[in-house]
């Protein structure tokens, strides 16, 4: 690859990183703010990074810049399988795999072994020896993709340029323009648009979870550059921690890191009978309107919300 596009790729991939710190991209918190504060501002957050890579998919596929997309697969009962796994893995780590790279640029080193059991999740293919139907027609969204470009191409820069004249109006500094393109609920779009970006530099899908699968496959195509990718994610989100006064260098417990590989590897099963992981789900699937991606993702929340809810109820203490 042209080392100028490597380069922008990786500060991309920083950028996400940094925006994955500071946005709200965490399964596990999205539902935790459901289950406890009857909110879903995180998932709402989520549901938007969607709709903003899915407008850049329009875009790009009106201008003739979209590169090859995976095919989508049928709903069956390994889809349904596939998210409960994630849903008991991303429970047990305490973190889906967003959230594990916040937490490890916070300092918690102990979300190291969440990517270490993701991979040996995805080397148990003889374990996991069933695998979903593919489809053969394309997605839905590139049938609507000349009639909704331009009204997308119009609301993205609308919806950006309000936000920035509303700064402006408010005659904001910039620490607290800072502030405001830092907000959670920006944050999770900057995933969004990065990650469009960085398919469109890559020629196809890039998710961390997806090196790590491809690794665990034996496919080494552009290997280098796709983990120099994943170690420029990484570093965005320890400096995105850092800056946010985030950063403690956590105590590393058995415990801690039993759960961390332990999640791992059910999240690394319930990716290959999806596939997909939920950060693929989210910034993938969902934005293409592949029905199994969207009933994936919504068993993996239902799963993580009866955990806690079960896990409140077994608490001490608890009414019975």
């Amino acid at each position: 690859m042209n080392i100028f596009i490597v380069i922008i790729a990786a500060l991309l991939a920083a950028i996400m990183g940094f925006a994955i710190q500071r946005g709200a991209t965490c399964t596990v918190a999205a539902v935790d703010e459901v289950v406890r504060e009857h909110r879903a501002r995180r998932l709402a957050a989520m549901v938007e990074a969607s709709i903003w890579v899915a407008g850049g998919f329009i875009i790009a596929d009106a201008l003739f810049f979209m590169p090859g997309m995976p095919a989508g697969y049928a709903v069956s009962g390994l889809t349904i399988l596939g998210g409960t796994l994630l849903g008991v893995g991303a429970f047990i780590n305490q973190a889906c795999v967003f959230g594990a790279i916040a937490r490890l640029g916070s300092g918690e080193w102990a979300y190291v072994l969440t990517p270490v059991g993701f991979y040996l999740g995805c080397t148990s293919v003889g374990f996991i020896s069933m695998s979903p139907r593919p489809l053969t027609e394309s997605s839905p969204v590139f049938v609507v993709t000349s009639a909704l470009a331009v009204p997308l191409a119009a609301f993205m820069l609308w919806r950006i340029g309000s936000s920035l004249w509303r700064l402006r109006a408010h005659r904001a500094s910039a620490p607290e323009i800072g502030r405001h393109i830092w907000t959670p609920h920006a944050a999770t779009a900057v995933i969004g648009v990065t990650f469009f970006f960085l398919l469109l530099m890559m020629g196809g899908a890039w998710a961390y979870t997806d090196v790590l699968a491809e690794l665990a496959r034996g496919m080494t195509d552009n290997l280098p550059v796709r983990v120099m990718l994943v170690l420029a994610l990484l570093m965005g989100a320890i400096i995105g921690g850092w800056t946010a006064g985030r950063f403690r260098n956590t105590r590393i417990t058995v415990k801690q890191l039993a759960k961390c590989l332990i999640g791992g590897v059910l999240m690394g099963w319930g990716s290959l009978l999806i596939p997909g992981s939920n950060d693929g789900l989210i910034l993938l699937g969902m934005p293409l309107l592949w029905p199994y991606a969207w009933v994936a993702f919504l068993t993996m929340c239902v799963t993580i919300a009866a955990a806690m809810l079960l896990q409140k109820k077994l608490a001490p203490g608890a009414p019975g």
